[in-house]
């Protein structure tokens, strides 16, 4: 077999032809033609990657369109918008998308592609590769990243994050934001008297009661020890005291698990005022707390 049409195979010196090759890739080696008037198909498909449920190789050498349409909502209008760029200015392609599969599952691809002129179009030669399993395991770690490994709720770096984004957006169309800071009351007795383990388990009580009680826009997270805050977006003070006295009460009336039962927090509220810098709100809320504290703690101040 002459050399160019030949590769090794199983053992050394056993020859494959190039499309038994293509066939074994970890991904999907393709050619991409759009002609003058917008229709799109794939001339070539090859890979083991061309195997996933609903892509049928027949029909997309006819139509792209069977896999367009599958592309995630949120991901269709940017793949297109690439192909535009990159017919318009013949520059590659490096995206990555989700297509969707039955059962509302989906598989994350990362496509890379170069075009090229045709006399009838642009021509991309490229490769598509399923990093499903990467984009998971980089959600995981930014999932750690971003939480506090005791309660589960936000770490102070991603809480921080957070109040810096509604900031902006508070800013941008003066929409009402508020924060609200929590420290439990006496929590070095409660370690002191039952021990870390127990007190460990006190700061997870009160994490899953302050999660059942807040609203689902609302992030609270942890700063430290036995500090917490919560951002409380569209939400102007008048409407973050009631919330505020509603978490004290559930958290005063709850049986937690020691010997006691009881806990209380002392609480400062603050409003974002427009323009002022995050410290600002973040010391505004602070002396609210210690002065929660000041007047004889389980109380909400602002």
């Amino acid at each position: 077999m002459p050399e160019e049409n030949a590769m090794t195979g199983g053992g050394l010196n056993e020859p494959i032809s190039m499309r038994n090759f293509t066939e074994r890739l970890p991904g999907v080696v393709f050619q991409f033609h759009r002609d003058h008037n917008g229709h799109m198909h794939f001339p070539f498909l090859a890979g083991s990657g061309t195997s996933l449920p609903g892509i049928d190789r027949d029909a997309l050498r006819q139509d792209a369109r069977h896999m367009l349409d599958r592309l995630d909502e949120e991901d269709h209008p940017r793949v297109m918008a690439a192909i535009e760029r990159s017919a318009r200015w013949r520059i590659p392609i490096a995206t990555k998308f989700r297509i969707r599969l039955s059962g509302r599952r989906c598989r994350w691809v990362a496509l890379r592609a170069q075009p090229e002129d045709s006399a009838t179009g642009v021509l991309w030669h490229g490769l598509m590769i399923d990093i499903t399993e990467q984009m998971a395991e980089e959600a995981r770690l930014r999932r750690l990243s971003d939480t506090d490994d005791l309660t589960g709720l936000a770490n102070r770096r991603r809480l921080m994050a957070r109040l810096d984004e509604e900031i902006a957006k508070s800013n941008r169309h003066g929409s009402p934001l508020s924060l609200m800071l929590i420290d439990l009351d006496h929590f070095k007795r409660v370690n002191d008297t039952w021990g870390h383990l127990q007190g460990d388990q006190v700061l997870t009580e009160f994490a899953t009661l302050c999660q059942r009680l807040l609203r689902e826009e609302d992030v609270i997270g942890r700063l430290g020890g036995e500090e917490f805050a919560v951002v409380l977006p569209q939400t102007p003070l008048v409407a973050s005291h009631p919330l505020a006295e509603r978490l004290r009460r559930t958290i005063a009336d709850h049986d937690f698990s020691i010997a006691n039962g009881q806990v209380t927090v002392s609480i400062g509220l603050a409003e974002y005022r427009l323009g002022e810098p995050r410290d600002a709100l973040i010391d505004r809320a602070d002396r609210s707390l210690y002065a929660a504290k000041r007047q004889g703690r389980n109380r909400v101040v602002t």
